[in-house]
């Protein structure tokens, strides 16, 4: 049972403050930094770069993903606000599992959310690269394509035989040294080494930094919206909300529900960051009432303009159109389209803006994150060290910027996608069921308190109409599950199909329904509550949209973490060292 041994709440609050070395974080973060830290790592790479391929997929229908996947965020949000309210520490759904589930749990979820936060910034480091180069392209300053690509983008669209002609350029003109071709991405390497620089220096020079984007950024959001809102009614572009599928009839979702699902890491990735203001906890000035405000209202703001700009999006050009397309939101007023230059420029400014303040945000949770898991004995010392001047976490900010700068180098934006999105979603799971699992407190004036919803009746009642409704769309739903394609398989078996290609059952909505109705069998007798219950339930479905090659690495990359645990975070820990 060692493996589950739980820190205790008081023992958290009561090392908030003090790092053991007789320094402390500033505390000077309010409500309104907060929200607007909130609104730097939500309104980001995901509206300005993941949403084209997200409307690609499922049309002007994923309007109803973004609603679907903001509801399971909103649960979501509410979990981490009763968390925050009663643990002000800094780290998170790692801080919070530690509670709830015990030490392997709390350090597979600091473990996931290393995805999240620093391999989920090489994404956005990538998307930067594109609007940077694209912005001095329109200045005639041009960076040759080999030092603003990626190697493996690059090597794959040789592979894939794409017409990208950037990619191929990068690959046909690329200097070779040593029989390698060098190409490297060296804005997204500049970006991420001066946003290092910034988190290093501090926390009021982040926040200041951070507030004046937001606002640039909001004001000119806002200006695509009106301004693309005016020219779909007025050129009589409405048509475009209910385009022709290949069977030539007209649909909100042209691609069916399925073709919503598939933009599942897109969306989802649009959302990623708002669990990132809990990891501020022990920089906010009144943590317990500020942080589920900021949380919470960073959504609701994120939400409402996502679903705006998604209609403006496929109002504005035929769903088809945002294939491959990286730059949605500049792509709409581009000469075949709405035909404004000078939004194309704005667009490309604010979206060089916008992807800066998510790194920002990104880049001040992942040290945040080391430094609590090393006050825990499960990371070295040194990951805890404050600078004595900047009063920040300084050996950990270094680090996070080589986690994140080195494989750069390496990797490229479609891996990075799916990988930081569905470890999010592990760790939302786990933070809505570890509410379930922490008693019930008194309301406390100026706190934030979850109110408690008896889910005995109610949630299994949702779990029975989820499957009614399921049904009753297509009769052979639940027979489908369990399709196991034998043909595909002997093609495998001959090796003419990779591993991915395997026909197998659909073993994550299997895992859905079965563990649902565990759930709801488990509420009949526990009586839990119905919010956190809601919350494990609606992102245990968004899961179920992620691929089998997104399991396959996420199961592996777990494995790698529990195995550093027992190596050292298992021996170290100082729980392991009271107990001895």
């Amino acid at each position: 049972m060692s493996l589950f041994r739980k820190k205790s709440i008081s023992a958290m609050s009561a090392e908030a403050g003090h790092d053991g070395h007789g320094h402390s974080l500033n505390k000077v973060l309010s409500v309104r930094d907060l929200t607007f830290f909130g609104i730097a790592a939500i309104l980001g790479a995901g509206s300005f770069s993941s949403l084209g391929f997200a409307v690609f997929n499922g049309g002007p229908g994923v309007v109803a993903l973004f609603i679907i996947t903001a509801i399971a965020c909103g649960f979501t949000a509410l979990c981490y606000s009763e968390f925050a309210s009663r643990i002000p520490v800094a780290g998170s759904a790692y801080t919070y599992a530690y509670a709830s589930f015990g030490e392997l749990f709390a350090w597979i979820i600091g473990w996931a959310l290393i995805m999240e936060y620093s391999i989920g910034n090489i994404y956005v480091a990538f998307s930067w690269s594109d609007y940077f180069t694209s912005l001095l392209g329109k200045m005639n300053v041009h960076i040759p394509a080999y030092f603003s690509t990626s190697y493996m983008e690059a090597k794959h669209a040789v592979e894939a035989g794409s017409t990208n002609a950037d990619e191929l350029a990068a690959w046909n003109n690329a200097p070779i040294v040593g029989g390698i071709r060098m190409i490297i991405d060296i804005p997204a390497l500049l970006i991420n080494f001066l946003i290092t620089y910034l988190v290093y220096r501090g926390i009021k020079e982040s926040r200041n930094f951070s507030n004046i984007m937001v606002v640039l950024k909001l004001a000119v959001v806002a200006l695509i919206i009106l301004v693309g809102g005016y020219l779909i009614f007025s050129n009589g572009l409405t048509s475009n909300w209910m385009p022709a599928n290949d069977a030539g009839v007209k649909s909100f979702m042209p691609n069916g529900f399925g073709g919503v699902m598939m933009a599942v890491s897109s969306v989802f990735f649009a959302y990623i960051g708002f669990d990132a203001v809990s990891v501020l906890a022990e920089e906010s000035k009144n943590p317990q009432r500020d942080l589920p405000r900021g949380m919470i209202l960073s959504l609701v703001i994120c939400t409402i303009i996502y679903i705006l700009l998604t209609l403006v999006l496929t109002g504005a050009v035929n769903y088809r159109n945002f294939d491959g397309v990286g730059d949605p939101l500049a792509f709409i007023f581009e000469p075949q389209n709405l035909n404004i230059g000078w939004m194309q420029f704005v667009v490309a400014v604010v979206a060089v803006i916008a992807m800066t303040s998510v790194l920002l945000v990104f880049q001040m949770g992942q040290p945040r994150m080391w430094m609590t898991m090393s006050r825990d004995g499960l990371m070295p010392p040194v990951f805890q060290n404050i600078h004595p001047k900047f009063k920040t976490p300084s050996f950990a900010t270094i680090v996070t910027g080589l986690v994140v700068g080195i494989p750069i180098i390496f990797t490229d934006k479609t891996f990075v996608l799916d990988f930081t999105s569905i470890a999010t979603l592990f760790a939302f799971v786990l933070v809505c069921g570890g509410v379930l699992l922490i008693p019930r407190k008194e309301k406390v004036a100026g706190r934030f308190h979850l109110p408690y919803i008896n889910g005995q009746f109610l949630f299994p009642a949702v779990v029975l109409a989820s499957m009614f409704v399921a049904y009753k769309l297509s009769a052979t739903y639940f027979s489908d599950l369990f399709v196991f394609d034998y043909s595909a398989n002997q093609e495998y078996i001959a090796g003419k199909k990779s591993f991915m290609d395997l026909a197998l059952p659909n073993i994550s909505l299997i895992i859905f329904w079965a563990g649902a109705l565990l759930l709801s069998g488990l509420t009949m007798v526990k009586k839990y509550s119905f919010i956190p219950l809601m919350g494990v339930f609606t992102c245990m479905y968004l899961l179920t949209g992620m691929s089998k090659s997104n399991w396959v690495w996420f199961i592996g990359w777990l494995a790698l973490g529990i195995i550093f645990y027992f190596m050292y975070g298992y021996k170290n820990s100082k729980l392991a060292q009271q107990a001895a």
